[in-house]
């Protein structure tokens, strides 16, 4: 298949084995099993937050089977051993060995624990469109039961109605068919790894050899690329569709097998010499942890220019250990910060993503520190003191490390209160050395290319990465320098370990907080003097002013900015003038959210498609204690529009909460501000995780608008569920629910892969 996310194909495939005369043809899992796992399980089976570790994206990881331990636990007090798909072993034994077991096994007279799973769910099939009973729990707050085959029985009595594929429409009877005879047969896995093409492999070479290069310099830029290049799914000018690639350290250089180093973090003492390899992203893509990154022949050229000419030196190579993963400002201090930061801002929407799309599927460790919207924005190189300014940047250096790499329980306290006062002291550094400082205008903001300006939007656990700016005028505006940008990626992504314990987390956690509230205060520097202190005050309500005071340190609310605002509200007027300066940089103009005229829907489209989106704009940028539908719905709701021309378009339906701040570690729930709540609509899938959809022909979209601003009550939005609802019994969920990843396939065919359903609700 050109790719292994077209959805469209797999009921082609496995019409392949059928036949009507002689004896049914062998099972080959690679034509016929995977097919069925991508359209059925792969959904909520994948990635570390998959049920039970059940991984069903690739042979390997069926084979590896089901372990009752959790990866997400921000509980517990020792860091467990990892258990990454294709890192951390390497077939069924080997994984056994770590405590998993087999789902594909029979036991003795007993079928496979895979097939009880399976018949359980075949003969208890869900009510088309109606609603799940409310026994069957689902989303994060699922028990994790995770039945062994000897436990089978006990599980089928407690859980009648839980067999699998787990409360959604199943599998069709030849599907079902298929797989048990399969798992009859015991199993076989045919399966062949990815290969590169003869184009590919020649690209993958070239690059090889610039990361293992000889001499000190090259050694010190090729561990630093590699460090911020390993969780990119990396692709090819002219590389085969569907074709992906990641970066790994491998004992054995080009040319030879890789022999994986699989450290714990990529920046771990490998102890030994390291080649720097790429190799082909196993499996079926899931969008979750798709964070595509182009190399390409302009970009090697780009690399060589920014990282190996000059006449810097490299006179040593520093080693690893925590000091040196605390601290990547002394440990890469021999490679100009320039470079550093401009290949940084070049894909900054990668970057960006790395640490509010993850890390590795869920990003629930530290997306309840950051709004539900808000835009960010980036320092242009040459109004950076930490690269322009060598007296400052040796003094901003020692101040810049970050905590984790010390996981003792006992000494969170401590070492919590040591970073954040040395941050703090970074920050007075920073707001004293700005202040005589040249005053910061339009020119402070880079605008080198459409990565400049991005939108995030957070869904409660998860969150999104978009490029341009989307939605009403958010209450935040993030600005990244680069000791900003650099800190929060090595701690949100090259210093996070997902498998380490409760210190580490909670350490991780409370200095993204500070991470935060810096960007904040980087941007509060373009809102006139005087007015800052009032933005703070209403970013940290409440509660939030007793965090101000405890934690952060002031802000500069004297020294003036050459921003000429509009006194009445500056940040309005701010984001005006930045889409109006910097039209060409937004990716995404959004007639939608912020119409200014009568026409509030893209130019070009459909007509039928112009007139939804000119409903569809009643819905958004009001409260919610206007519009009390909003307190009923998910976090991330898609909207799939048919014209009657045949062209339908998905939009996100984004729910935006709103809090008097955002500034502790728990009791989210009591500093929300439901009222205040807000829609954000817009074309697209902007969420790996879809809460619900509604499938709406367009002509009757301006109904669901008004049925949506009347609905007061619940029993007023089941109707509207009722009506266009698509709920997980629904009996064509799988194709509308795939639909979403063949939408992103023909819009931006680079992004797409399987969504994750673990959040989709029983509405």
């Amino acid at each position: 298949m050109s790719y292994r996310v077209v959805i469209g194909s797999v009921l082609l495939l496995l019409s392949s084995f059928a036949s009507a005369q002689g004896p049914a043809p062998a099972i080959s899992y690679t034509r016929d099993i995977q097919p069925i796992f991508t359209e059925k399980c792969v959904a909520c089976h994948a990635c570390y937050d998959s049920a039970c570790q059940l991984n069903l994206g690739s042979g390997e990881g069926a084979a590896r089977g089901a372990s009752k331990i959790p990866v997400y636990d921000g509980e517990r007090s020792k860091a467990q051993a990892p258990t990454r798909l294709f890192y951390d072993a390497s077939g069924k034994h080997a994984w056994q060995g770590m405590g998993f077991y087999s789902v594909l096994d029979a036991q003795g007279s007993q079928a496979a624990l895979m097939a009880r799973m399976l018949e359980l769910g075949h003969k208890t099939p869900l009510q088309p469109n109606a609603k799940l009973p409310e026994d069957i729990v689902l989303g994060l707050n699922r028990e994790n039961m995770c039945a062994q085959p000897a436990e089978f029985d006990g599980y089928a009595k407690a859980h009648p109605r839980e067999g699998m594929p787990l409360a959604v429409t199943g599998l069709t009877d030849q599907q079902y068919q298929t797989l048990q005879r399969w798992l009859a047969s015991g199993a076989p896995i045919d399966e062949q790894g990815l290969a590169p093409s003869a184009k590919e492999a020649m690209q993958v070479l070239q690059w090889e050899n610039l990361l293992n290069a000889p001499g000190a310099r090259e050694s010190l830029v090729a561990r630093w690329l590699f460090e911020h290049w390993f969780l990119a799914h990396i692709y090819f000018e002219g590389g085969e569709p569907g074709h992906f690639f990641q970066w790994v350290r491998s004992r054995t250089p080009s040319g030879q097998p890789i022999d994986l180093i699989n450290t714990r973090r990529p920046n771990d003492d490998p102890g030994t010499q390291v080649y720097y390899r790429l190799w082909p992203v196993q499996g079926v893509i899931v969008h979750k942890t798709h964070i595509t990154y182009p190399l390409s022949a302009a970009k090697m050229a780009r690399v060589k220019t920014l990282f190996y000419s000059g006449d810097y030196q490299v006179t040593a190579l520093p080693g690893y250990g925590p000091g040196r993963r605390a601290n990547p400002f002394e440990t890469f201090e021999a490679i100009p910060a320039k470079a550093r930061y401009q290949f940084m801002l070049d894909n900054a929407e990668y970057f960006v993503r790395t640490f509010i799309r993850g890390p590795v599927c869920r990003g629930q460790i530290a997306t309840d520190v950051i709004r539900d919207n808000f835009w960010a924005l980036f320092q242009a190189p040459e109004h950076d003191l930490y690269i322009t300014d060598p007296a400052y940047r040796g003094q901003a250096t020692p101040l810049l490390a970050m905590p984790g790499q010390n996981d003792d329980v006992g000494s969170v306290l401590s070492l919590w209160l040591a970073y954040r006062d040395k941050r703090n002291e970074y920050e007075v550094l920073r707001r004293d050395s700005y202040a005589n400082a040249p005053a910061p205008s339009w020119s402070t903001l880079w605008a080198g290319n459409d990565n400049a300006l991005l939108s995030i939007f957070r869904h409660f656990d998860s969150a999104s990465v978009t490029k341009g700016l989307i939605g009403e005028v958010p209450q935040t505006m993030w600005l990244f320098d680069y000791p900003l940008l650099e800190r929060t990626y090595y701690q949100l992504a090259v210093n996070f370990d997902v498998f380490g314990n409760v210190s580490h987390q909670a350490q991780t956690r409370l200095y993204f907080d500070l991470i935060r509230n810096g960007a904040e205060q980087n941007f509060l520097r373009l809102m006139p003097a005087g007015t800052r202190e009032d933005f703070l005050d209403d970013w940290y309500q409440n509660s939030g002013k007793f965090k101000m005071w405890l934690d952060y340190e002031s802000i500069d609310d004297d020294k003036a900015s050459a921003l000429t605002l509009d006194e009445k509200d500056p940040k309005r007027d701010f984001a005006n003038q930045l889409l109006s300066r910097y039209g060409d940089l937004n990716a995404r103009p959004d007639p939608i959210n912020r119409c200014d005229g009568a026409y509030c829907s893209r130019p070009n489209i459909d007509p039928a498609l112009q007139n939804a989106e000119q409903a569809l704009s009643g819905l958004v940028s009001r409260p919610a204690a206007g519009m009390r539908v909003i307190d009923l719905l998910p976090e991330a709701t898609m909207l799939r529009i048919q014209a009657p021309s045949g062209k339908r378009v998905f939009y996100s339906m984004l729910r935006n909460r709103a809090h008097s701040n955002v500034a502790f570690l728990l009791g989210e729930s009591l500093r929300y501000q439901p009222g205040l709540d807000t829609l954000t609509i817009y074309p697209g899938v902007l969420s790996s995780y879809p809460n619900f959809m509604f499938n709406i022909p367009a002509e009757q979209v301006p109904a669901f608008v008004a049925e949506m601003e009347n609905a007061k009550d619940a029993h007023r939005f089941e109707k509207i569920v009722e009506r266009w609802g698509i709920r997980r019994s629904h009996p064509q969920f799988w194709q509308y629910f795939h639909d979403q990843t063949q939408y992103i396939l023909e819009t931006d065919p680079k992004e797409a892969g399987v969504l994750d359903m673990n959040r989709y609700e029983n509405l």
